[in-house]
């Protein structure tokens, strides 16, 4: 029981990035700042004109994946630059949630009344 009850707590733990990557938007945003070939970061109306969301949503979720710890920015005088850059704890954590899941999931007996 203390296992499951682990597992709850590293859930918990996870969940500002598993909000941010369960949205099929910000999804979107991440591929779209992958794809660009912009290492350097792109500004919020250049994903806006490539996704058709409007210059305030993409800011919304830029800062929902933002405070996820899945996107920074960088500033140029006024101007903002995201990019994708995930913060390592913030995926060791994610990482070591589901392989936890994973094992406490192997080690339990089928539950689903199949096998009778």
């Amino acid at each position: 029981m203390q296992s499951i009850n682990d597992l709850a707590d590293e859930f918990k733990a996870c969940q500002k990035v598993l909000l941010a990557l369960g949205d099929e938007n910000r999804q979107h945003l991440i591929l779209e700042m992958m794809q660009t070939g912009e290492c350097d970061g792109i500004r919020v109306g250049a994903i806006a004109e490539r996704t058709n969301l409007s210059q305030a949503t993409v800011s919304h979720h830029l800062r929902v994946l933002k405070d996820a710890g899945l996107v920074k920015m960088r500033r140029e005088g006024t101007k903002n630059y995201y990019y994708f850059d995930v913060d390592t704890e913030a995926m060791n954590q994610l990482l070591q949630m589901l392989t936890h899941a994973k094992q406490l999931m192997e080690s339990l007996p089928d539950r689903s009344g199949e096998n009778r």
